[in-house]
């Protein structure tokens, strides 16, 4: 998923080499590629918001430079885990570069873990999220998915204690009665649609002619049904982002051969 940029080509300033030093003529080379590494920086960051459907700042944001230096004479673009809960970005682009199928996220090792999401199954959110859920990027806030874990006791053994108690669920449900004695869910109940349930009558939910995925209820009897994440088959990926058409589109060798005759002309004083 790298974009490597290495010293190739440079033939047509050869006849300026003899103006400066050795040492100086690497130190203007490592410069005239980490201009080009920048370069490939932009237009990777631009081919993702052409071809991604509102890529997220930190996605942006991990498109780091790996800069060239005298002795290495080599530079590199590419997407790097920052560090902290954050997702590693590589593994989340691999699919999108390499084609294929995607990576689970770490909510879906969780939610397969405990049996409700199935296998050959993926999440993603409805196209009208249950409000105060998404992050408006087509990604769930972190702190509704630890949420949602909580709820459906998806920690495993070393974070069970963030599992949520019965106790926990009545509060968020705050289930009461109305005036006229019906029971009102005034907060929010969660429950899961199977896969392959869809349609089969289930007295006790009632919910079962509904499309697989977690579901929240509130209002008087739970009428009031929204869904939150859906299950949907895994999909293959056809290739989205095309290292080769950056580097053709940013004109690479072209932009490093002028900035290499810039950094030799300054190098030079010339």
């Amino acid at each position: 998923m790298l974009i490597k940029v290495e010293v190739q080509g440079i033939d047509k300033v050869m006849a300026h080499l003899d103006k400066i030093g050795g040492a100086k003529l690497k130190e203007a080379t490592a410069d005239a590629l980490n201009d080009t590494a920048f370069m490939l920086r932009r237009e990777m960051q631009a081919e993702m918001g052409r071809v991604f459907d509102r890529p997220t700042p930190y996605i942006l944001r991990s498109v780091q430079v790996k800069k060239a230096t005298a002795l290495t004479m080599r530079a590199e673009v590419g997407p790097e885990y920052m560090g902290g809960k954050g997702v590693d970005p590589a593994k989340v682009l691999a699919a999108e570069v390499a084609g294929g199928r995607r990576r689970d996220k770490r909510s879906e090792v969780a939610l397969r873990r405990v049996g409700i999401l199935p296998p050959g199954y993926v999440t993603t959110i409805p196209e009208k999220p249950l409000p105060g859920s998404d992050d408006g990027r087509g990604n769930l806030r972190g702190p509704f998915i630890t949420q949602l874990l909580s709820y459906f006791a998806a920690f495993g053994e070393q974070g069970y204690r963030a599992n949520m108690t019965q106790k926990r669920k009545d509060k968020l449900a705050n289930v009461g009665r109305t005036a006229n004695g019906y029971k009102t869910i005034n907060g929010v109940q969660y429950f899961v649609s199977p896969v392959g349930m869809r349609g089969v009558s289930d007295m006790k939910n009632r919910a079962r002619h509904l499309a697989p995925g977690i579901w929240a209820r509130s209002g008087t009897h739970g009428s009031n049904v929204r869904p939150v994440l859906m299950f949907v088959r895994l999909p293959t990926y056809a290739v989205k982002l095309s290292m080769e058409k950056i580097v053709a589109t940013g004109q690479a060798q072209a932009h490093f051969e002028r900035r290499l005759r810039y950094r030799i002309r300054v190098a030079a004083g010339v």
